[in-house]
């Protein structure tokens, strides 16, 4: 039986919100009138669902402008996932993009993050519910550190303004391990207890189910820093993969944060009757590869005068005035997609495993194989997808890419890699089949696809068709990272200057590299 932490409520109830009950007795005719009400009470735990479930919205964007941005136009990108299918001008994906876009997701997320975190440690001493609000921080700001490099976040204050000193990314980094870790502990220690699933739209209030998030973050973070800090990168993933509790092993443990409709589903269909489509990377990667999972990703494509079939179109385009026929992401009103975010699965930790035991940090020299061959499995059961035994077989490369339109955007995947494993290839070669198909199973994911796609060099995508912007000259490599929004340069400018000097050590442009982002670097 599991123990419900229900007594977040009133400040006289704080030791007893260790335990699960307040018991003062509220309905006493003899209430003290400076004591909490009952109704005071309901506000507050009003008021801590609600802080929690706002952090909650701000690790995936459960707003559709703001995913639109951060997801599908920058990180759909860079990813391969997606593409514009709306005639804008200045876009992420041509390597200009506008200044709104790019100071958004730094100007709504940072400040958002805090502020709830500071309301809901200025409300509750409940250790798992800060513990959880500490989750939440990593696996929000790390997808900010991701994209920008620096950033503050050690001296960021309650209030979530963003006028602080900055931190280097190595060290942002070190402090999300000490906030895993320290998080993991007190979880652990009520791994059998339960809180309020009214504040927890993505686990019901299964702690037990938070420890494995939380293990399961740290050890994508551990391997962001595998070619940078690899005796790091190797202490920490270990310390994710053996704790007792561990991490996400079956789809049963996925994070998925549900919402009323999905925010891709609006931008894919109700804006300007679809603002993006299928990416042809990934079209081309798994047309290649026949894989079954298309159908469960993709919608067929609606031209009229060529063939149906999954088409995607080529990122870095100025315009595409047929863009709207080609594959969609395939979210159908009343699925199980359409009301629900993922944040991270067990397919993902399973090829993480993958990387490490091909690295020799984890298990013997078999395991990578029978981790890479479980993240497939578990892929194709997440998605309810026939045929894992048969795709594990398969010999062919990803699909060469033809515009059905303009012949001007073909192109091909500079690669032959399989999904059949080759116990005799490189370590090398294994490495992109691992992430190849980590990246598929990771779709819609785009900001993590671009991280990945950052440091390992993989999947080799066609890249952008055309760059506007002059700090891209390697259009295949693509944007590195985001530049830094016009406000901090007027609101924090001296501790900008300091963390571009010291910290980013190359100019605040998409051509930059990250700290851990080492990949073919000359």
């Amino acid at each position: 039986m599991k123990q419900r932490l229900y007594g977040w409520v009133a400040a006289g109830c704080c030791a007893a919100m260790l335990l699960g009950a307040c018991t003062a007795n509220y309905q006493d005719d003899n209430t003290n009138p400076y004591e909490a009400t009952a109704d005071d009470m309901a506000k507050d735990d009003y008021m801590l669902r609600s802080t929690l479930v706002a952090m909650q919205g701000c690790v995936i964007p459960t707003d559709a402008i703001h995913y639109q941005y951060v997801e599908c136009l920058m990180g759909g990108s860079y990813s391969g996932y997606l593409a514009d299918s709306g005639a804008w001008t200045g876009k992420f994906s041509t390597f200009d993009p506008q200044q709104y876009w790019v100071q958004y997701t730094f100007n709504n997320t940072i400040p958002n993050v805090f502020i709830n975190l500071g309301n809901l440690q200025a409300r509750t001493d409940n250790e798992v519910l800060l513990a959880v609000a500490d989750v939440l921080k990593v696996a929000a700001m790390h997808r900010i550190a991701d994209i920008y490099g620096p950033i503050p976040y050690s001296q960021v204050g309650a209030d979530g303004k963003t006028e602080a000193p900055y931190d280097s990314l190595r060290d942002v980094y070190m402090r999300f391990f000490e906030e895993l870790d320290h998080a993991v502990e007190v979880l652990t220690r009520h791994k059998d207890e339960t809180f309020s699933p009214y504040a927890d739209k993505v686990y019901s209030g299964e702690i037990i189910e938070w420890i494995k998030l939380a293990n399961s973050l740290r050890l994508r973070l551990a391997m962001r820093l595998s070619s940078i800090e690899p005796e790091t990168a190797q202490e920490q993933a270990l310390a994710a993969i053996n704790h007792p509790v561990g991490t996400m092993s079956s789809n049963d443990d996925n994070a998925w944060m549900s919402v009323t409709k999905h925010p891709l589903r609006v931008v894919a269909y109700e804006y300007n009757k679809g603002d993006s489509r299928v990416g042809a990377d990934i079209a081309a990667f798994m047309n290649g590869y026949a894989d079954p999972r298309r159908e469960k990703y993709f919608t067929l494509s609606t031209f009229t005068d060529v063939t149906n079939e999954y088409i995607g179109v080529r990122t870095g385009l100025p315009t595409y005035t047929e863009a709207k026929n080609f594959s969609n992401v395939n979210i159908e009103e009343g699925s199980f997609l359409y009301t629900h975010i993922l944040w991270m699965n067990a397919a993902e930790v399973a090829f993480l495993k993958a990387e490490a035991a091909l690295r020799g940090w984890y298990g013997s020299a078999s395991d990578a194989r029978s981790w890479y061959e479980k993240g497939i499995r578990l892929s194709f059961e997440q998605w309810g997808s026939a045929g894992a035994d048969e795709y594990l077989k398969g010999t062919s490369a990803p699909q060469a890419y033809i515009d059905p339109k303009t012949p001007a955007n073909n192109g091909t995947p500079e690669t032959t890699i399989c999904v059949q494993w080759d116990d005799n290839a490189s370590q090398q070669e294994n490495l992109e089949r691992i992430i190849t198909q980590k990246w598929i199973a990771c779709f819609p994911l785009g900001q993590e696809g671009w991280a990945e796609f950052r440091r390992t060099g993989y999947p080799r995508l066609m890249g952008a068709v055309y760059s506007y912007g002059s700090e891209i000259t390697d259009k295949q490599a693509g944007a590195r990272r985001m530049r830094y929004p016009e406000s901090e340069y007027q609101e924090n400018r001296q501790y900008l200057m300091q963390a571009i000097s010291d910290y980013l050590k190359g100019p605040d442009n998409l051509a930059t590299r990250l700290w851990w982002d080492t990949t073919n670097k000359q």
